[in-house]
């Protein structure tokens, strides 16, 4: 069966004038890449309709083309049946286009309503403070959103700061949402509360668009899926007749599973302690407090928590990259580190592909002969790296910067996984990574435990940290909150627990 065969009952195919978005044989080229090649994407109106694909789908595309950032070169936009053309953002936002990044636009020390109102025509100074509240708390009444207009960002959950988000879209008039990852940095609470709101603001005509990797989540919210891949669609389909491994198979083109298989470990010796570990942020606030973890020889220890309660201070203290305030870290061998930013601490994107594949051994033999670098080791080492790890480059010579997220991360494993260390730091190894580069990552990190080094999995991801973990420490404000075992773990209570509620 193909990938357009597994959900071929669901095909949809629909003229109508209920829809509010119509992008017809949509085509962007860029120098040397066609992003999208006859794309076909319909939304109807109250609908919450997920976009998926993998990186480089042509996802990111399509959805600047419809917010006005780019003009395609070919097609035709429709919105509730009539025809436009954006020459800009700003016209996009007038026509009722509201776009909720992954990463919030808000200005902390600003209060919830000066945000939404910032850089409306009315300005903060010609507003009427308390008329703008009640008609702000009106309207996040009116669709489920539960928010105070005088409360300062900076004091809001990031559940909080996403409705202001919201809120501020449909205060300019959105009609039409779209939502770039969501849930990437939300508890499982927020998830649920967030998908509620989504179905009300969807029950009072709102067409949402859903861009997620997380397919529970498409499949729990939202009503059609529309797949891309290499620039084109795939398919549309009704999720209540698909499941979530046929929308897998539809963005990657073959079987993908994600099925906890490995048998349960057999812990080792010590590999990595860490004893009373105390460390201050970039601010000089106590970022880590007393931290207590030990990991050992064949186990995944996964860190879950909310992103900004200490995992990256975490990692750079044990990588030797932050200075500990108090308490001791003991390495009981050698430590590979796959950094959580891959492009500002894992490469260097102006140098090539066999560059950075010696990153670590540039001075060392063969790479490194009495000082002065032996080139013909150095690319005979990258080839031998490219193909191991199935890196996807143009040549050993092209810069780094310049390759997909997956294939960059690919590079960083090659490297650090290649030398036998005994300890495997992974900090957020598949942020931002589609589906086929995280299950291909998940892989490694299993390969590596079943080889008998520890491995510490620092995420976001709760899905991940369940999937790969042997076990689970709760990270909350710089403190370890809870300790569980993998068969132990339940996604409620670790839900509280990364919420401090535990």
């Amino acid at each position: 069966m193909t990938e357009r065969d597994a959900c071929s009952a669901s095909i949809v195919d629909v003229a109508s004038p209920s829809l509010a978005v119509e992008l017809k044989d949509i085509s962007k080229r860029f120098p040397g890449v066609v992003a999208n090649d006859g794309v076909n994407f319909e939304l109807r109106i109250g609908e919450i309709h997920a976009l998926l694909g993998e990186n480089g789908a042509g996802k990111t595309t399509l959805m600047n083309i419809l917010c006005g950032l780019y003009e395609p070169d070919a097609g035709e936009i429709r919105l509730f049946g009539q025809p436009v053309r954006f020459r800009a953002p700003r016209d996009a936002i007038a026509a009722g286009i509201g776009m909720v990044h992954q990463h919030f636009m808000l200005v902390d020390s600003f209060t919830v309503a000066d945000n939404i109102i910032l850089g409306q025509p009315s300005g903060i100074l010609k507003q009427n403070e308390k008329q703008l509240y009640a008609r702000l708390k009106a309207l996040s009444a009116q669709y489920g959103l539960q928010i105070d207009p005088a409360a300062e960002v900076w004091h809001l959950s990031v559940g909080e700061q996403q409705r202001v988000e919201i809120l501020k879209t449909i205060d300019r008039g959105a009609r039409i949402l779209i939502l770039d990852e969501p849930t990437a940095v939300l508890t499982p609470q927020e998830v649920e509360e967030l998908l509620g709101i989504l179905r009300t603001l969807a029950a009072q005509g709102t067409s949402i668009i859903f861009i997620s990797h997380k397919l529970k989540e498409v499949m729990a919210v939202c009503d059609r899926v529309t797949v891309l891949r290499d620039g084109h669609t795939v398919g549309t389909v009704e999720t209540r007749a698909c499941s979530e491994q046929q929308l897998a198979q539809m963005m990657v083109g073959r079987a993908v599973s994600f099925s906890r298989t490995q048998p349960a470990s057999q812990p080792g010796a010590p590999r990595l302690n860490l004893r009373n570990v105390w460390a201050d942020s970039d601010r000089g606030l106590p970022a880590l407090q007393g931290i207590n973890l030990t990991v050992h020889a064949g186990e995944i220890v996964g860190i879950a928590g909310v992103d900004g309660n200490g995992q990256r201070e975490l990692e750079e203290v044990i990588a030797r990259l932050r200075p500990l305030k108090q308490g001791e870290i003991n390495l009981m061998g050698t430590l590979a580190h796959i950094p959580s930013d891959r492009n500002g601490m894992g490469l260097l994107a102006d140098f090539s592909v066999a560059e950075n594949s010696v990153l670590r051994e540039v001075n060392n033999f063969p790479f490194n002969q009495r000082g002065f670098l032996n080139l013909r080791a150095i690319w005979n080492y990258a080839l031998q790296l490219v193909q191991k790890f199935g890196i996807r480059t143009p040549s050993i010579q092209t810069l780094a910067g310049k390759l997909s997220g997956g294939n960059a991360q690919r590079i960083i494993l090659g490297r650090e996984l290649s030398h036998n260390h005994q300890i495997v730091l992974a900090a957020q190894p598949t942020r931002g990574l589609d589906i086929s580069a995280i299950e291909y990552i998940h892989h490694q990190l299993i390969a590596q435990r079943s080889a008998g080094v520890a491995v510490l999995l620092i995420s976001t991801e709760l899905e991940e940290i369940l999937r790969l973990s042997d076990r689970i420490l709760v990270l909350y404000e710089g403190h370890i909150v809870g300790a569980i075992t993998a068969q132990e773990a339940d996604i409620h209570h670790l839900g509280l627990l990364m919420a401090g509620k535990g």
